[in-house]
């Protein structure tokens, strides 16, 4: 075990242990989208967990950051929440902001996120970029909504574990990055049985059964 300093605070931790994760543990709140507890290799994708660390040059993602004795981190500095709410309104200008019509609405990280940064959810600096269509009924057993996924990985992670390898995968680059599955659909969905696993992961509703009977946005 080694000491660290979080924000005045003396902490316990292992040597070597994920930043980010003993923060958590510890009551100290990190913003944070992509994590998956136990990851070997974060992703470090959505941007959102940064910190300064004494000694070095600028904020880091503390997902990707393992603890050293008598390290000293900062969690809240203006350098680090400038570029926490940057990444929230990134993610903001290609998300439907349709909250009321939205199964995750108020049990949503994006909500909690803005509402721990004092930022709204209307990005105002970004253009909005949808994709088109909104909604994506290709798979026998589930409908995909691309503007409300926040490309956490975390579908993929669940289904991984279930399944031993993933059926879905990232496609597409850049701003038109999807979820899309592997193979024969039909196969698929045999595998997923009844509780699909990615469904019950992804923490924005952007994965559905089809038997959820939702509308497609704006319809």
């Amino acid at each position: 075990m080694v000491t660290i300093i979080v924000d005045d605070t003396e902490i316990q931790a292992e040597e070597g242990a994920n930043l980010l994760e003993v923060c958590l543990d510890n009551g100290i709140f990190i913003p944070n989208l992509c994590h998956i507890p136990g990851q070997s290799r974060p992703r470090a994708s959505c941007r959102m967990c940064f910190v300064e660390i004494e000694g070095v040059g600028r904020p880091v993602t503390s997902c990707t950051e393992t603890v050293r004795d008598g390290m000293r981190v900062r969690t809240g500095t203006e350098r680090v929440r400038r570029l926490q709410r940057a990444g929230l309104q990134f993610l903001l200008s290609v998300h439907d902001v349709d909250c009321g019509h939205c199964p995750s609405n108020k049990h949503c990280p994006l909500q909690d996120t803005a509402r721990f940064l004092k930022a709204g959810l209307k990005s105002k600096k970004l253009d909005k970029i949808l994709s088109s269509p909104p909604v994506i009924r290709e798979h026998p057993l589930l409908d995909y909504y691309p503007n409300r996924c926040i490309l956490c990985g975390k579908c993929l992670d669940a289904c991984r574990r279930k399944m031993g390898q993933p059926l879905l995968t990232f496609a597409k680059r850049g701003f038109e990055t999807i979820i899309s599955f592997f193979g024969e659909k039909e196969r698929t969905a045999l595998a997923c049985g009844e509780e699909p696993a990615c469904a019950a992961a992804c923490p924005v509703s952007a994965i559905r059964l089809h038997s959820a009977g939702e509308d497609a946005p704006g319809a």
